[in-house]
């Protein structure tokens, strides 16, 4: 088994690790209700939480099966299995990966674009966790200057900000593509008044597909 592992690749290890790493979290997200359940010796209504399930899951499953076929190809396989394993992905793990790779000038089918990706994604998972950790900490002091009316729209405006420069970035290196899906989408969430940030889930794969449609039909006609 050591002699097998000493001869995988780059990415050989990267998916073998990924696997496990991405098994042992299943197993530790699952064991956290059956032992609170044991424990507190409060097991819940199967036949609710079926119909519950029943009624919810199938969403979720939808958006999660879009979101690999999303993710995975802006991310390189390293930085999908660590962005699915630490979550917060498209606020978080996939501008700071865009941007990382795009500051190198690499690409994620490249190795050196899987490499500048997970590493970029790993450092934000943890400046997000000492983040985190020190706003716990701090939480009670910085109340009053977090609470205060002044910096709401500085606070309401830290995503657009941060997705308004990644857009700038990568709309002037493919502005005929970036052209249309940037109309569609304006228009979809401007028209239609269902649309917000709860449904960014599924709206990101629907503009992936378009994005896609659209240059494949400008590339041929030979525009790009």
């Amino acid at each position: 088994m050591r002699k097998q592992k000493e001869k995988m690749t780059y990415l050989e290890s990267v998916h073998y690790y990924g696997r496990v790493w991405g098994f042992a979290l299943c197993a530790v997200v699952l064991a956290v209700p059956f032992v609170v359940a044991l424990l507190f010796g409060a097991a819940p209504d199967f036949k609710a939480l079926l119909a519950a399930m029943i009624a919810i899951l199938p969403m979720y499953w939808a958006v999660g099966l879009v979101e690999v076929f999303t993710f995975v190809p802006m991310l390189g396989a390293g930085g999908a299995y660590l962005s699915f394993v630490t979550g917060n992905i498209s606020n978080l793990k996939l501008p700071c990966a865009l941007d990382a790779m795009s500051r190198a000038d690499v690409k994620p089918s490249d190795e050196e674009g899987e490499i500048v990706s997970t590493i970029a994604i790993a450092t934000s998972s943890i400046v997000t966790t000492l983040i985190i950790f020190l706003g716990v900490l701090l939480i009670i002091p910085l109340t009053p200057l977090l609470e205060n009316p002044a910096l709401a729209p500085a606070f309401d405006m830290i995503l657009p900000a941060l997705f308004g420069g990644l857009a700038v970035a990568f709309v002037s290196k493919n502005i005929k593509i970036a052209i249309a899906p940037m109309i569609l989408m304006l228009a979809l969430f401007i028209f239609v008044p269902a649309l917000n940030e709860g449904t960014v889930g599924i709206m990101v794969p629907v503009g992936v597909i378009f994005t896609v449609i659209v240059a494949r039909i400008l590339y041929k006609k030979g525009k790009i």
